[in-house]
């Protein structure tokens, strides 16, 4: 053997070394004529069933600032934007009139009373009198009824004075409820009228604030089946997740408040209301955001991960299933949303079967498989809440199958 033969033997006999090493370590192919596939068997799982839905924010409480007498804006008494708190003064009116019609009541009463003190004495005197004959019990009657009539005359001064206070203070205008002010509609010097249809000013309350959504009437219908047919329990205490404009999670989750009674014949939805608390006032009102509410509990859930379903030309949903002898099955499912990344499965599978979810492409029905069982990565459910004995009138159902979903399996 030539130099030059011995240099080329010695990296054929290292690399011919090396390929019997690593045919040593892999694993025995599968069985002549079985192609490899992963399968998934299906386990009976406890889901909360959700439902995203688009809604408008509005205030809690809304109150327009009107005027309930007449005069000029003396001062504006707080910062627009600002928060305001119940009885606190924004506007002060130009109030001269009105104190001196105060002032003219307060001496009515004065004079009133004075009169009253007369007939009181005056009746005590005549009361002594009439024990010894001395003045005719007419006479005695007489003062009676002028006391009756004082009195009664201090009464109406005093309601007067009450109303004439009342005006007066009217004409300070204080903030009805608490929450964040808007702009003024009016200036200082601004003329303004009981009653006016225009406001001063709106204050609304942000804490919590409300979220309107709506609701198709059909899930209604769909959801009421399903509780009363006991495959789905009621979770009204779930809390609900808003997500904001830009596709982030609000901090604070809210609870349902009132469900409308009734539907809209225009669109066919019912509206539904959520109470959230608002402290940072992040959601503003008539923002656009959605709201994950929860629709029910299923206690006996089938869920198969997206790649193990397909769709044929028409759209039917179907799955390959390894039966006991090793054999490919083809069913045709109905699958019914999509939970994190698996199909939630209503019919055509139950617990127990493998569903093929790698090496689809290499099988067909009635092909003999060598099926590995595959680790599920499905993103984690939230756990459902004990059952709420509630008469549950509204809510929503599953949402309708997804429009995407994988090729058929060839």
């Amino acid at each position: 053997m030539t130099r030059y033969s011995r240099r080329l033997a010695f990296p054929v006999l290292f690399l011919a070394t090396l390929l019997t090493a690593c045919n040593s370590a892999a694993p025995p192919p599968p069985p002549a004529g079985r192609a490899a596939v992963s399968v998934v068997t299906l386990h009976p799982e406890s889901v909360t069933l959700t439902r995203e839905l688009p809604g408008r924010t509005s205030p809690s409480l809304v109150a327009e600032v009107r005027p309930q007498v007449s005069g000029l804006v003396k001062k504006r008494l707080f910062e627009e934007g600002n928060n305001v708190v119940a009885g606190q003064p924004l506007y002060q009116l130009d109030d001269a009139s009105y104190r001196a019609n105060a002032s003219s009541a307060r001496a009515a009463l004065a004079r009133t009373q004075a009169a009253l003190k007369s007939a009181q004495l005056t009746a005590q005197r005549i009361s002594e009198l009439v024990k010894i004959d001395a003045v005719s019990a007419q006479d005695h009657e007489n003062a009676i009824a002028s006391l009756r009539q004082a009195e009664a005359d201090v009464r109406v001064a005093r309601a007067a004075v009450e109303n004439v206070e009342v005006v007066l203070g009217y004409a300070r205008i204080v903030a009805p409820i608490s929450g964040r002010i808007g702009k003024s509609a009016v200036t200082q010097g601004a003329l303004v009228t009981a009653n006016q249809t225009e406001p001063l000013a709106t204050i609304q309350q942000l804490d919590p604030i409300y979220i309107d959504v709506t609701q198709s009437s059909t899930e209604l219908l769909r959801m009421r089946k399903e509780l009363a047919a006991g495959t789905l329990t009621s979770t009204l205490n779930v809390p609900v997740s808003i997500r904001m404009e830009d596709g982030t999670l609000n901090p604070q989750s809210g609870q349902f408040a009132f469900a409308d009674l009734s539907v809209d014949p225009a669109t066919g939805s019912f509206m539904m209301r959520v109470s959230v608390p608002n402290p940072g006032q992040l959601l503003l009102p008539g923002m656009y955001v959605r709201a994950e509410v929860s629709v029910g509990k299923r206690a006996d859930a089938l869920l198969v991960p997206q790649p193990g379903i397909s769709r044929t030309p028409k759209g039917d949903a179907t799955a390959l299933v390894v039966n006991t002898d090793g054999k490919v099955e083809l069913r045709t499912v109905k699958v019914d949303r999509t939970i994190g990344d698996r199909w939630l499965v209503e019919s055509g599978l139950v617990a127990g079967d493998r569903v093929i979810v790698e090496g689809l492409q290499r099988v067909q029905p009635g092909a003999l498989v060598d099926a590995t069982e595959q680790v599920a990565q499905a993103m984690p459910v939230a756990a459902a809440p004990e059952p709420v004995a509630k008469n549950v009138s509204t809510l929503e159902s599953v949402s309708e199958e997804p429009a995407n979903a994988p090729a058929t399996a060839k």
